[in-house]
């Protein structure tokens, strides 16, 4: 990791807020609304994954709903690439194809139009941040479902200690920052 990077990460981070016991006792909850509310991190963060996806020849940024969308929409837009969204079901209106994941207690699903990109577009997954994994692997098994080549699998942070990276091998995972 180059130096330039690593204060980049540290400028970032310590934006982020722990806020203990939420949603429930023992969580440390790592709140990104001071990053979203601050321009010029917002903007360095989506700088910086932009820059490891310049000249990648990427196709679509695929966002997971709900706080994907809000880095995946302007890493698209910087990219000059197209933005799918991965939304919980009952929420995109034309035809889609579906993945269920399990959750704490019980399981959800989400859903991609089925005609979201074309079979061997180049894709990058992106959401806000990599915790259980699940959420992320359903969205890997829309994408290959759709028979979409996954770039990489790419995340704001990482909560390290959850092994969510385990759920989603053998794909290459981004995470700017860890904790």
């Amino acid at each position: 990791m180059n130096l330039q990077f690593k204060s980049a990460m540290d400028r970032l981070k310590s934006e982020i807020r722990d806020i203990p016991d939420f949603p429930k006792p023992g969580i440390v909850f790592r709140d990104i609304t001071p990053l979203l509310g601050n321009g010029q991190l917002f903007r360095l963060a989506i700088n910086v994954c932009a820059e490891r996806y310049q000249r990648k020849h990427i196709d679509k940024i695929a966002a997971i709903d709900a706080r994907g969308f809000l880095f995946a929409g302007a890493l698209a837009h910087v990219l000059g690439v197209g933005l799918v969204p991965i939304r919980k079901k009952g929420k995109l209106p034309a035809k889609t194809i579906e993945a269920s994941y399990n959750l704490e207690y019980g399981e959800n699903t989400l859903e991609i139009h089925e005609d979201a990109f074309k079979p061997g577009e180049r894709i990058v997954i992106f959401d806000d941040v990599l915790a259980t994994g699940g959420t992320a692997a359903a969205a890997v098994e829309l994408v290959k479902k759709l028979q979409g080549d996954i770039f990489e699998v790419a995340f704001l942070l990482e909560l390290s200690a959850l092994k969510g990276r385990n759920k989603l091998a053998p794909h290459p995972i981004f995470s700017a920052i860890s904790y």
